[in-house]
């Protein structure tokens, strides 16, 4: 994808800090958005914010089975879809020994399951020339003490982004691959497990957000973590 303006992507986790960035950039460059996230409320205040550019909203609980095919049906049948934004996800802390089956659940379908569910569920209706980029993290590359779950989900997403990329080539459909550093998105003050460590200093959402839509736009097929330096 090299035009942004009139293109139509959905964001997914809309509402959160990155997914917030994310879809306030696209919108300034021209891009018709539809949103999705879990609370109604937030994903309500967003549209309002970002006007005539949104062409749907879906609120979704995506660790449920049926939640990536709600956001899907939720989209309309006769908009064309120029890429999806997956930028959904939860953090857990603590040592492998205390963590327990709800919480690893947990971390696993949202990063990793539901990525996984929507794309099959959208593939059909991506148009030639689509980009979907999945929100990874620098742990995919580095994995962290204390962030086993968390790690090994985002390594799991990374090599089914690049898997998926090789195999979807030949549909003109690009798998775009992120892995920011720690980003100061509010993320690690409400993990689903634990208490974040001394992270330091994270880097700006927003300027996290026009470095993904740059790829977008300039047909990039992975945004390491040094790529954000």
């Amino acid at each position: 994808m090299t035009q942004l303006q009139d293109a139509h992507l959905l964001v997914v986790g809309a509402t959160g800090g990155l997914g917030s960035a994310i879809a306030h950039r696209l919108v300034k460059e021209g891009v018709r958005v539809s949103l999705s996230g879990r609370d109604e409320q937030k994903l309500s205040r967003l549209a309002t914010d970002l006007g005539a550019a949104v062409v749907s909203t879906a609120a979704a609980d995506l660790t449920v089975p049926g939640g990536p095919s709600a956001v899907a049906a939720a989209l309309p049948q006769d908009v064309g879809i120029d890429g999806v934004v997956y930028a959904a996800g939860v953090v857990a802390f603590g040592s492998v020994a205390e963590l327990d089956d709800e919480t690893l659940d947990e971390v696993l379908l949202l990063n990793l399951v539901a990525p996984v569910r929507l794309m099959r569920e959208l593939f059909p209706r991506l148009e030639p020339g689509s980009t979907v980029v999945h929100v990874s993290a620098v742990v995919a590359e580095r994995p962290m003490k204390g962030m086993a779950a968390y790690s090994a989900s985002k390594a799991a997403l990374t090599n089914f982004s690049a898997a998926a990329h090789a195999e979807l080539r030949r549909h003109k459909i690009r798998v775009l691959d992120v892995r920011p550093p720690h980003t100061e998105t509010g993320l690690a003050s409400h993990p689903v497990a634990g208490a974040a460590p001394r992270l330091g200093p994270g880097l700006d959402p927003d300027d996290v957000a026009a470095r993904i839509v740059a790829a977008i736009a300039s047909d990039e097929t992975e945004l390491p973590a040094a790529a954000f330096d």
